[in-house]
């Protein structure tokens, strides 16, 4: 039944597997002692500090960085397609696929927009190779870090960090050289679906930033201020000793003090200062909090008709000597701020970004009679730690490939580290968490448990040996295979390694084969769901931006998952042979 209605797909997948514990408490077949042993298990604790590790490598922008020197050479499809599904390949082998591909994502769409490319081109084929690198690391997708699971119950021991490298390395190199010239069978003209943050996105804040102190005679000129912007930003006046200029030109030298005043989206504006080393001038003040728990919040908000700041001044609105927050930018419908921030008259309906402590900033709100806008992140003002997460995640690695230190502590560890030294702020690694996917897993783990105990995987094996007796084995691992990868589009990639790899287990015992090889089978089925948009999160993900509909998923998945399909076996059996 529960398979059924993950298949039907007409409730939560999450609120499935949670009616599925329940069920199994009140039939008897899951002790009430073992029923949220899922909660603490040490596979739901990996997924959880995995996703806070990537969103924390997403934030800190290192990817952009390493890449701003090849993004200008990518002009046509035929170069963007393999560099970008290789960068997010590689990526997904550190971190998880998912988080891998979020970093990646807004880098394609950024290469799309300046080349005229299709993103529907583009963001179906690193979907596909995020998916791919995953099996590479225990890490990168959920099925491989269940399937260990799974092996620790059935042998004794868990695969470990690098395990899956033979067998997933090979596949993955298949499936990039497939996707370098098969996203030809993509369709070119898909639009993108509309999205709050995309709609929120055309917003172009005008803000005010600074040349540092140590900002060095005669090194930047206003053109190459601009090409730091890659298209993104506009300078629409530079401000000296008190004297502004509009529109300044090109050859204009920028120097230390300099105020300038640009414009652009706030991710663009937060990718420019950081590559070109400016200073917001409105985030120099510091926020005073009521404790030292409290964090630091950048929001946006609209000004209200009855606001108290319409037709004031940012000068005389005080908002920092009043209310103790910064104005970070303002954006304007229909017309364009040219003048000095804090002479700038407000108007209703303008748009504000601001910074000020989490508690304060409601009082504020409601006291100025300002709209927030719809919740999304917001980093322009907020400070970029680069390094920090890719050192704290390379160590975890280091660590757990040696090792010296299991792998639910390993990335607990690393979690916690990467939080505790700014790389990412609690309520940021809060949102990082997948609540539908944790709880999806947590309440199934007791429920695959008890299809083990109580005789079901013996029941449903019995029946494939009955099935794969007499047949070679390459054949039975690839029948393994098959099923998995025929389930997962249905099911969540996670949920049918939690159902299938007990079952899988149970039938090379039958058999008389190594359960290995048949483990890895599962794990390599559950992780290539190239034929649907719900089966893995990383198809869903490229959907909307993709413009993609169902039916597109199939042409290019079908033929991928039929090399996997075909070579998947082999190459399982030449690192993991049937007999021990």
């Amino acid at each position: 039944m529960t398979i059924g209605a993950f298949i039907w797909g007409r409730f939560r997948y999450d609120l499935v597997a949670a009616v599925a514990l329940v069920a199994g408490l009140v039939l008897g077949v899951v002790p009430a002692e073992a029923a949220f042993d899922g909660f603490k298990n040490d596979v739901t604790v990996i997924i959880a500090c995995a996703l806070i590790v990537s969103a924390a490598f997403a934030r800190s922008g290192i990817v952009e960085a390493a890449m701003r020197r090849v993004l200008p050479l990518l002009k046509t499809e035929r170069s963007q397609v393999p560099v970008l599904t290789g960068v997010v390949t590689l990526l997904s082998m550190a971190t998880k696929n998912v988080g891998a591909l979020a970093i990646m994502m807004p880098v394609a769409l950024q290469v799309a927009r300046r080349t005229g490319s299709a993103p529907s081109r583009l963001l179906m084929p690193m979907a596909f190779g995020a998916m791919a690198g995953g099996m590479v690391t225990l890490v990168g997708t959920a099925p491989n870090i269940i399937v260990a699971q799974v092996r620790q119950e059935v042998v004794g021991q868990s695969f470990g960090m690098y395990d899956f490298a033979p067998v997933g390395l090979g596949l993955t190199a298949i499936a990039l050289a497939f996707l370098a010239f098969g996203y030809r069978l993509l369709p070119r003209e898909r639009h993108s679906a509309a999205v709050m943050n995309a709609a929120l996105d055309e917003n172009a804040y005008v803000t005010e930033v600074s040349a540092p102190d140590d900002w060095a005679p005669g090194s930047m000129t206003v053109s190459a201020l601009m090409r730091c912007g890659e298209g993104e930003v506009r300078i629409m006046a530079l401000i000296r000793n008190g004297r502004r200029r509009p529109n300044p030109r090109g050859n204009v030298v920028v120097k230390a003090g300099d105020i300038l005043l640009v414009a652009g989206e706030q991710q663009g504006l937060e990718a420019f200062l950081a590559t070109a080393r400016l200073k917001l001038v409105w985030e120099n003040r510091p926020i005073a909090t009521e404790s030292a728990s409290e964090e630091i919040a950048v929001i946006e908000a609209v000004v209200g008709r009855n606001s108290p700041l319409q037709g004031q001044s940012v000068r005389q609105s005080d908002l920092y000597g009043q209310h103790g927050i910064n104005l970070l930018g303002v954006s304007r419908s229909g017309y364009e701020l040219t003048q000095h921030l804090r002479t700038a008259k407000l108007a209703s309906g303008d748009i504000l970004l601001l910074q000020g402590a989490e508690q304060s900033l409601p009082t504020a709100l409601k006291a100025l009679d300002l709209l927030p806008l719809a919740e999304r992140e917001v980093r322009l003002g907020s400070r970029r730690k680069r390094f920090l997460p890719a050192v704290v995640l390379a160590i975890a690695m280091i660590l757990v490939g040696f090792g010296l230190v299991p792998v639910a502590v390993a990335f607990f560890g690393a979690a916690v580290v990467i939080v505790a030294m700014g790389g990412l702020k609690m309520r940021e690694a809060y949102a990082a968490l997948d609540g539908p996917l944790l709880v999806l897993i947590a309440a199934l783990i007791p429920v695959s448990d008890a299809i083990q105990q109580t005789g079901g995987s013996e029941l449903i094996a019995g029946l494939l040996r009955h099935v794969f007796s007499g047949l070679p084995g390459v054949l039975a691992i690839g029948g393994v295979m098959l099923a998995s990868m025929a389930v997962t589009p249905f099911l969540n990639n996670a949920a049918t390694v939690l159902i299938v790899a007990p079952i899988g287990a149970t039938l090379a015992r039958q058999l008389g084969f190594n359960p290995d090889p048949f483990l890895m089978a599962v794990a390599v089925g559950a992780a290539c769901d190239f034929l649907t948009p719900i089966g893995h999160q990383c198809n869903t993900l490229v959907m909307g931006p993709g413009g993609y509909r169902f039916s597109d998923y199939p042409r290019l998945g079908a033929p991928l998952s039929l090399l996997v399909l075909l070579a998947g076996p082999p190459l399982i059996l030449l690192f993991w042979p049937l007999h021990v």
